[in-house]
């Protein structure tokens, strides 16, 4: 099972010693030559006056929107513990057992904007990008990592099991299984039950994906398909699984809340 993740706006204040970045020691070194170029770009852009514009950041964020300017000797932590909102508060690989979080070394992927794709061990420092930033010369961030992540992603998840994919459609339109791949992987949507009907959350929507991811590391399973996948799901919450809309397209399941 290989469950991927969108990285998170808020994170970490930066460590005030360690070891820079080193591109060599992350994980999928496929991906360092699209690595440099975005992380160079993001350097240049976050020196010019409208930085924090082309990177959607406010004012109060100028410091942060500076600081990237020093990410080649900025102390690192590892992806675990730089990403902080709310998706990785319910995830909380602080609380998990040692054998979850030997589980989510092996099973989570963040996808980044900056990065590509990380494990929860890879060491970077804290940065200040979305895949939404303008950086000049590079088009869109998402068009920029598809074609370097699909070999990685597709390896990654392997010839069986199922890709669970908790990502935001921001970060999934940088990559999207294909293929044999589709037919055995998952988006997690959330809905909720109310008087009119069920209805598609946001906020919440990233709570309940953290903890579908911990309690994925936590039962330990490992499912054959996307239906044991739902089938182990509903042992915690009310979920509806949906089929592919077309052929090569991904299930979906849908996590009701009440």
């Amino acid at each position: 099972m290989l469950v991927l993740l969108p990285p998170s706006e808020s994170k970490a204040p930066p460590p005030r010693r360690g070891r820079p970045v080193d591109l060599d020691r992350l994980s999928f070194p496929e991906l360092n030559p699209t690595r440099q170029r975005v992380l160079a770009g993001l350097v240049a852009v976050s020196a010019l006056p409208d930085a924090a514009a082309r990177l959607g950041a406010g004012a109060s964020l100028a410091g942060e929107v500076l600081r990237n300017t020093r990410l080649a000797e900025l102390p690192t932590v590892p992806a675990h513990a730089l990403y902080t909102g709310v998706l990785y508060d319910a995830l909380g690989w602080s609380t998990l057992d040692a054998a979850a979080r030997r589980r989510g070394g092996d099973r989570l992927v963040v996808v980044s904007a900056l990065w590509g794709a990380l494990r929860p061990r890879d060491r970077v420092p804290p940065y200040r990008m979305s895949i939404g930033a303008d950086l000049p010369g590079l088009g869109g961030l998402a068009a920029v990592w598809r074609q370097p992540l699909a070999p990685v992603l597709t390896a990654a998840a392997g010839r069986r099991g199922v890709l669970v994919d908790c990502r935001s459609s921001s970060y999934a339109a940088a990559w999207a299984p294909a293929g044999a791949l589709a037919d055995r992987t998952v988006a997690v949507r959330v809905l909720r039950e109310g008087p009119a009907g069920r209805s598609v959350v946001s906020h919440l929507a990233k709570h309940t994906r953290g903890e579908v991811a911990r309690q994925l590391l936590l039962d330990g399973g490992e499912p054959r398909d996307v239906k044991e996948l739902a089938e182990q799901l509903a042992g915690r919450w009310p979920v509806e699984l949906v089929p592919p809309s077309r052929p090569g397209r991904t299930w979906t399941v849908d996590v009701i809340l009440e």
